[in-house]
């Protein structure tokens, strides 16, 4: 695993562009301040890609006496 980049504030500051570039192609940077790190920007994770409303009709069935409780469930949370 190669090293993430490494830049004081000043670089950074002057280079943003340059670093948000890097950043998108998956690279990870480091700024530091006075030589110590003291923060790493990196890539977001991609979104994920819903599907349109209604892309799993036909695929899902919901039998008849799906909103029936069996007795014994029912008789648990005292509904009878």
């Amino acid at each position: 695993m190669e090293a993430a980049r490494q830049y004081n504030v000043h670089e950074a500051k002057t280079h943003f562009s340059r670093i948000l570039e890097q950043v998108a192609t998956g690279e990870e940077v480091v700024i530091s301040k006075a030589g110590e790190p003291v923060a790493k920007v990196v890539p977001l994770r991609s979104r994920v890609r819903r599907t349109g409303r209604g892309s799993l009709k036909g695929l899902i069935h919901i039998p008849d006496d799906f909103d029936e409780l069996p007795d014994d469930i029912a008789d648990a949370f005292g509904m009878r």
